[in-house]
């Protein structure tokens, strides 16, 4: 049985400020009208697999879920990350989760969810010639087939043929453009793609030969582990007690028994604005345009807008991002140092590294389209079926206005129903709640007055998302 693990970590920072620490780059559509989550489950629906394992930080699991949701996937489990530990963990997690049922033994593909894949069908061959190995007991990892010497990935030097792999000679860290022209013209390496496939119980097994401490750490806190709605959540105490180390260097490059299948399927980790405009269609002048975008004179440009015009005039190589908060503008040859930017913004303690102005929860989102001295204004937009939790502040009163959608609303001791264009008022220290019980989105204009609104100014009572005493 072949059991799709997806890796969906991570915080996609020289993306930035698209990817961000609460909405990262799995969670964007960057290259279709899907998230990059969402296309790497429909990557894996031509093989003879079972639905995915997920594991991914807890401050994503809704989002995550609702993804899923939307294109009809339900997990055979979410395991939830109290905190982010590498890769090597987190797959011995997915293992335990997939061994916890009756089926035995599986086979575990690995893949993390912020890759792009062209060509799918050579992806499926790659996958099918690498069950094979994985069924004898090795460990296969995928080697993409080197077609430009990048100095941003690592590389792979085959050894001795193997079935239709080859055995791993050695693993090396990202060269220089030296020695990264000399591996391509060998035509012995392979770009490093951080996908694998091997038997779960295999793994484990590796895992406790080479990282014993992690290897017991995860078995610990998987056998802590309980279930939240559809999430796996574990012991955080005992998990987090584990060391932050990448499969490569826990398992494979320790293994006797690593194995690497090749990989010519358009591939592409989007690591950069740079490796996103080559992953993206683009126009006659080498220029990749999303959104409400004009160009003039412009070439081998990415340029994306989100909430307004975007006009260029004069430019080549470089990438123009407009969000609803930020804009970023950077040459092509440099937007890996966008990831200095995100630390600088973290240094200075601004929300922009990690939120967006639209801020998504588990029964919807939430936009702050205005603020001033004693007021802030947010558009609401609450899903079909939701609700937000029952709660109180108590520095804040809120005005609503029901924009479309049918409201039913909880104020004190009362429950009525708002339609479009009615409104109420909810008094500071008075309990509260908007809940959809129609079929078509609910969009609320809410006012906040009062002298402090942050969001730690939430008492819960009542949450069905099982989020009382927190504000995610």
């Amino acid at each position: 049985m072949l059991v799709p693990v997806i890796l969906s970590g991570g915080a996609g920072t020289r993306l930035w400020p698209l990817s961000r620490e609460l909405y990262p780059k799995q969670l964007l559509p960057l290259t279709s009208q899907f998230t990059m989550l969402q296309e790497t489950v429909r990557r894996v629906a031509g093989l003879d697999a079972t639905a995915p394992t997920v594991v991914c930080n807890e401050a994503h699991r809704f989002l995550v879920a609702e993804q899923l949701r939307e294109i009809s996937c339900a997990p055979r489990a979410i395991v939830l990350e109290p905190k982010g530990r590498n890769t090597a963990p987190a797959i011995a997690l997915a293992a335990h989760a997939s061994l916890a049922s009756d089926e035995g033994d599986v086979l575990l593909l690995v893949l993390p969810a912020d890759h792009v894949i062209r060509n799918v069908s050579a992806f499926h061959r790659a996958v099918e010639a690498a069950a094979v190995a994985a069924r004898d007991g090795a460990l296969v990892t995928f080697g993409v087939v080197a077609n430009a010497p990048e100095t941003g990935y690592g590389y792979i030097r085959r050894g001795l043929a193997q079935g239709e792999g080859y055995r791993i000679a050695e693993f090396v860290e990202k060269p220089d453009a030296n020695k990264a022209r000399a591996y391509v013209a060998s035509k012995e390496y392979y770009w490093n793609s951080g996908m694998f496939l091997f038997r779960a119980r295999r793994y484990l097994e590796e895992l406790e030969k080479y990282a014993p401490d992690i290897a017991a750490v995860c078995r610990n806190s998987f056998a802590g582990a309980t279930r939240d709605l559809d999430f796996t959540r574990l012991d955080a105490a005992v998990f987090g007690a584990c060391r932050s180390e990448s499969i490569d260097y826990a398992v494979m490059e320790k293994t006797a028994d690593a194995v690497v299948i090749p990989l010519d399927a358009g591939w592409s980790d989007v690591g950069s604005w740079a490796s996103l405009h080559a992953a993206c269609d683009q126009d006659q002048n080498g220029n990749a345009l999303r959104g409400d975008v004009l160009v003039e004179d412009t070439h081998d440009s990415y340029v994306y807008a989100e909430s307004r015009l975007v006009a260029t005039v004069g430019l080549r190589g470089h990438v123009v991002v407009e969000t609803k908060d930020a804009v970023m503008v950077a040459p092509m040859d440099r937007v890996q140092e966008v990831k200095q930017l995100v630390a600088r913004l973290k240094a200075k303690n601004r929300y922009e590294h990690s939120l967006h102005r639209q801020v998504f929860r588990p029964w919807g989102s939430y936009d702050s389209v205005d603020a001033g001295p004693r007021f802030q204004v947010k558009r609401l937009v609450i899903r079909p079926g939701s609700a937000m939790s029952l709660q109180m502040h108590h520095h804040r009163a809120e005005h609503w206005v029901v924009v479309s959608g049918t409201a039913s609303i909880t104020r004190g001791e009362e429950t009525f129903l708002l339609e479009e264009n009615q409104s109420t008022y909810i008094p500071v220290g008075v309990r509260h709640r908007i809940e959809n019980p129609g079929r078509i989105p609910l969009h609320i204009i809410e006012v906040q007055t009062g002298g402090y609104f942050a969001e730690d100014d939430i008492v819960r009572y009542e949450d069905r998302y099982g989020r009382q005493g927190t504000n995610t």
